[in-house]
């Protein structure tokens, strides 16, 4: 297959793995459990469980949040990342010195 057709096959498989990735999902819980997140490998947020010890202390609540949400928004990267790292290098060519860059 000529350089030109491999990238094209290999775009396309890299969108087809974007797709695929809003159906893996991903659960966060706070340390305590009290907050729990699922997040698809793409980074949309599809559930937020609060219990209801935190819906009376706004800041806490707000605290756990951010927290909760971040962890699972780094696991949901780098979930993402090295799925499309391997469709990636899966279609470019073998470039003598290219393993460098990672």
């Amino acid at each position: 297959m000529n350089m030109m057709g491999k990238l094209k096959e290999t775009q396309q498989k890299v969108e087809e793995t974007k797709k695929r990735l809003d159906f893996v999902l991903l659960d966060e819980k706070s340390q305590d459990g009290l907050l729990e997140v699922t997040i698809t490998a793409n980074r949309t947020i599809k559930n937020i469980s609060i219990y209801e010890e935190l819906l009376t202390d706004k800041e806490r609540l707000e605290d756990y949040l951010i927290t909760t949400l971040n962890k699972a928004i780094d696991k949901a990267t780098a979930v993402h990342q090295t799925e499309l790292a391997a469709v990636a290098k899966e279609g470019l060519p073998n470039i003598p010195g290219m393993d460098r860059f990672k």
